[in-house]
């Protein structure tokens, strides 16, 4: 089932979502590697700044163990993005990244966009959230689409959809942990 919230200008929708695409059992072996993370959590150009991000991070890429998750996850963006964005897109242009934000580390990524800084041309994001709310405390996405940030709805499983321009962060975890995958859908740069 997917629902979308506010327009913007050209039609295009800031932010959708869609619930059930994953099992439980799916999400549980996706949410047991995120867990695993162990890797640094940059920003950019693989600089790290703790003050911006702390995030362990892991990725997977589209191999026999893990080529089910991009076929899901991409019929589910597909459908997302022919009926709220209309972006010329071509596949993901990179592997999908677990994050694993702790509250022993507050875990946080502050304000920024989805642009990239190499290779194939970011236009979409989309976040599926593998923990339980009841799990963690904090750990907020929040989105900015007008001037006060809107909180996306915490449910394990829900993936949310939003153009890469979107300025949106993750607010600490104060308790628990929560983890997440992103993905990133490409195609030509934006005219």
């Amino acid at each position: 089932m997917q629902k979308v919230l506010t327009p913007c200008a050209k039609n295009i929708e800031t932010l959708a979502w869609w619930e059930g695409a994953f099992t439980d059992e799916e999400l549980d072996i996706l949410q047991a590697k995120a867990v695993a993370a162990t890797g640094d959590s940059y920003i950019g150009k693989g600089a790290i700044d703790n003050e911006m991000r702390r995030t362990q991070l892991d990725w997977i890429t589209n191999d026999a163990e893990f080529g089910w998750v991009f076929t899901k996850l991409a019929g589910v963006v597909s459908e997302l993005n022919a009926q709220y964005f209309n972006f010329d897109l071509t596949g993901f242009g990179e592997a999908l990244q677990l994050g694993n934000y702790t509250a022993a580390e507050q875990g946080t990524y502050g304000w920024h966009q989805d642009f990239g800084t190499a290779g194939a041309s970011r236009k979409l994001t989309a976040v599926l959230q593998l923990s339980d709310p009841a799990d963690y405390e904090g750990g907020n996405l929040e989105v900015l689409t007008s001037r006060e940030p809107e909180s996306v709805r915490k449910q394990r499983g829900l993936i949310i959809s939003f153009p890469c321009w979107t300025v949106h962060r993750v607010t600490p975890v104060v308790k628990g942990a929560r983890q997440t995958l992103v993905a990133w859908l490409s195609g030509k740069p934006f005219v």
